[in-house]
């Protein structure tokens, strides 16, 4: 094999297709379903660097994003590969507003700095009528919103035939030298010889590490607790609050299968919510809606809690990276994305490094 990827959520999915249209040989392995962990768990906000604005300045991680939303608008419209035109959108654009706070009224004069993506004030007409008791500015957003679900059945079923679902216990590696892998062996019968080793399992990538020998910490977590309401009268809505440097909420909502509106809550609440159990978080979650939104109505609404690991390359001090990560160590290439905006960036940078690779083993042979 050409390549071997290990994670099938949206980075390993996306970097396989990109390899097969390579006419690479390539195999992707998961030991789950496809987009366990953090694709499914994701909002499916396509970012264009907006919250990394909001203290007033372009920062690395606005400079790193703010090219993405053109980049997934063009394979949304079937205009660019990976064709992913039949991936279901939740909205082709977010809200923006903003409390009676002065650090919230500062956020809002921070949030159009250098942006390809910038905010467009909406009239108190045009406001949805769950903002229409908010103060200030509304502004609208051209930020898509995807269903993440969608995003991995469609690139999943562009490669159906390279997909291999593997029992951890039974994948074995040989290797000659930490990180140099010669050949991984899957239950009794399979043996795959790659020249490139590329990890894209999101938390899975520390075992993963660790059994081709690397030892070394590479990785850390970032958790969040997040919100999740369903029924009653919500409306179908896509939003941020802002509140001077931070989203103080993010909304995304979509249908359940019976219809009902389902919204999932993050944002500052939910990097708040880590530390508190299900129930203060969302006596707190209660709270917080009814501050940033006057006009919700959350009258027979079902509520729920759902934590989730955000797993990035390691950042001194454990601070947010400011764009995707990849490390190299022999024939492995470990590699996250940071942000799910930012996997078409990432993957164009693995295939780069793979390429090199492959330049490197046709010198020395």
């Amino acid at each position: 094999m050409d390549v071997v990827i290990f994670g099938g959520g949206a980075a390993g999915l996306w970097l396989l297709d990109e390899l097969t249209r390579r006419g690479k040989s390539a195999v992707l392995l998961e030991a789950n379903a496809l987009g366990t962990g953090q694709t499914v768990a994701a909002q499916g906000i396509i970012h264009g660097g907006l919250k990394y604005t909001l203290q007033g300045l372009l920062t690395n991680s606005a400079t790193s994003i703010r090219e993405m939303p053109a980049i997934w608008r063009e394979c949304l419209d079937g205009q660019r590969e990976p064709n992913l035109s039949a991936v279901r959108r939740r909205s082709n654009e977010c809200f923006l507003w903003r409390t009676d706070s002065l650090s919230s009224r500062l956020g809002m004069l921070g949030a159009k700095l250098g942006l390809r993506v910038a905010p467009q004030s909406v009239s108190d007409d045009d406001r949805p009528e769950i903002l229409r008791g908010c103060p200030g500015t509304v502004a609208r957003l051209p930020e898509q919103v995807i269903s993440t679900v969608s995003l991995i059945e469609v690139l999943a079923n562009r490669n159906r035939e390279r997909l291999l679902k593997v029992d951890p216990a039974r994948v074995e590696f040989d290797c000659d030298t930490p990180g140099e892998v010669t050949s991984i062996r899957l239950d009794d019968d399979i043996t795959l010889q790659p020249r490139v080793v590329v990890f894209t399992a999101g938390a899975g990538n520390s075992a993963l590490r660790r059994s081709v020998g690397l030892t070394g910490e590479a990785m850390q977590r970032r958790p969040l607790h997040m919100v999740m309401l369903r029924g009653g009268r919500l409306p179908m809505f896509q939003g941020h609050c802002v509140d001077g440097a931070k989203t103080r909420v993010t909304i995304t909502s979509d249908v359940d299968s019976t219809g009902r509106t389902v919204w999932q809550v993050g944002g500052q609440i939910a990097e708040d919510g880590v530390a508190w159990d299900e129930r203060t978080l969302l006596t707190r979650a209660r709270e917080e809606l009814r501050a940033v939104l006057p006009n919700i109505d959350l009258s027979s609404v079902e509520w729920s809690t759902y934590r989730v690991d955000r797993a990035e390359g390691i950042v001194p001090g454990s601070k947010r990276p400011e764009s995707v990560q990849i490390r190299r160590e022999g024939n492995c290439l470990t590699a996250w994305p940071t942000k799910l905006a930012l996997v078409p960036q990432l993957v164009a940078e693995l295939c780069l490094q793979i390429s090199e690779a492959d330049c490197k083993l046709q010198i020395a042979n």
